[in-house]
């Protein structure tokens, strides 16, 4: 690859609900043993990445400039003593890969709980760009990858879109699916939302048994992919506004009974209660999407007498995002996964890209660089 410049292009976060400036940031010309630098190949917007440039998320950022961006796949330029991903696989100069967050890998929770997204000593990305490494966010031309990230090669196959949005979205559906559990035909599955995590959580229900899944959410657009990609019924919240109707809607589909899991990725406000009510007695609810910090009136009493089990994750670890890859290789033919693709943006129309997805307008905008 070409030499390593020592500044490269950043789109930079100055504070919640201001515009994000392009500005020069230092690239590592030394990098810590086990460390990586990227080239950027393609990064794509989460909704999680509106938020935090909103300032509505409880993972807002508190330091700024910071750059965002966790969707990201990019190419290997300099290694410092990394010659293989966390399965295996040989890693060269040149080589497209994604990576997760710096976990210790030595605190209770990487080591007795085997919960390494829970790390009590995380590094984490998203931090100052005054502070080495600089580069930790996926909105900039080069990324640094830390010597405790867990990476794992993308296959020549997966296209840097796909890779990208696979690398937060998917990962994150894979590793809160294996916390529900077994899912098959016996089950009815009501999915909240219909944006990237919920077309993915749809993927992975229809090719794991459950018949008929229901997808509640909007714009029309993310409905119709649902369709499409296998959804049983769609509810669109722009014809069924009132929760009561839903609800009643709900209950006809799945006989009277309730959902036996609903899986929480709209993130909207509202959804918990809405999604708990439709839940069947002795039912799981899977939340992935609550991200706000916003507070509402619930009744634990309401958990005991469903006999509920209430399941939150966040983030992923390693192994999701090998199998996340897979998956895509595995069922390609099947899905389209560049339909999620909703257009491309150069790094410098990044505020654009993200109006966009902030209007509801984009499905997944990727972000593109020079090569």
């Amino acid at each position: 690859m070409a030499a390593i410049p020592t500044t490269c292009k950043a789109a930079a976060m100055v504070g919640p609900g201001k515009p994000m400036e392009l500005i020069d940031v230092r690239v590592p010309q030394e990098l810590e043993p086990g460390g990586i630098l990227v080239k950027m190949s393609m990064a794509s917007i989460c909704a999680t990445d509106v938020h935090a440039w909103e300032g509505s998320s409880s993972f807002a950022e508190d330091e700024y400039p910071s750059i965002l961006g966790h969707e990201m796949t990019g190419r290997i330029a300099r290694s410092e003593g990394r010659t293989h991903d966390s399965i295996g696989t040989p890693l060269r100069e040149g080589d497209r890969i994604v990576w997760t967050h710096g976990f210790c890998g030595s605190c209770l929770n990487c080591i007795v709980e085997h919960e390494r997204t829970l790390c009590l000593n995380r590094r984490r990305w998203h931090g100052s760009t005054e502070e080495f490494p600089y580069l930790t966010g996926g909105f900039a031309e080069y990324g640094y990858v830390f010597p405790t990230s867990g990476c794992v090669r993308v296959p020549d196959d997966v296209p840097d879109e796909v890779a990208a949005a696979v690398s937060c979205a998917l990962r994150t559906v894979i590793h809160g699916l294996d916390r529900v559990g077994e899912l098959d035909d016996r089950h009815r599955v009501v999915i909240q939302g219909s944006g990237p995590l919920g077309l993915f959580t749809l993927a992975r229900v229809v090719t794991g048994g459950p018949p008929d899944p229901i997808v509640i959410g909007g714009p029309a657009r993310r409905l119709e992919l649902a369709r499409k990609w296998g959804a049983g019924h769609t509810l669109d919240i722009d014809e069924a506004p009132d929760p009561a109707e839903r609800h009643a809607q709900v209950m006809e589909w799945t006989d009277g009974l309730g959902a036996d899991v609903v899986i929480e990725v709209s993130g909207a406000k509202s959804a918990f209660p809405e999604g708990f009510e439709m839940l069947r007695r002795g039912g799981r609810y899977l939340v992935i999407g609550q991200l706000h910090g916003e507070t509402f009136p619930f009744a634990p009493s309401d958990i005991v007498r469903k006999h509920a089990r209430i399941i939150g994750t966040a983030s992923a670890a390693v192994q999701h995002y090998h199998r996340a890859l897979e998956f895509v290789r595995r069922h390609r033919e099947r899905f389209d996964w560049m339909e999620m693709i909703s257009n491309h943006y150069p790094l410098e129309r990044i505020n654009e890209a993200m109006v966009g997805m902030q209007r509801w307008e984009e499905i997944k905008p990727a972000i593109t660089f020079p090569d």
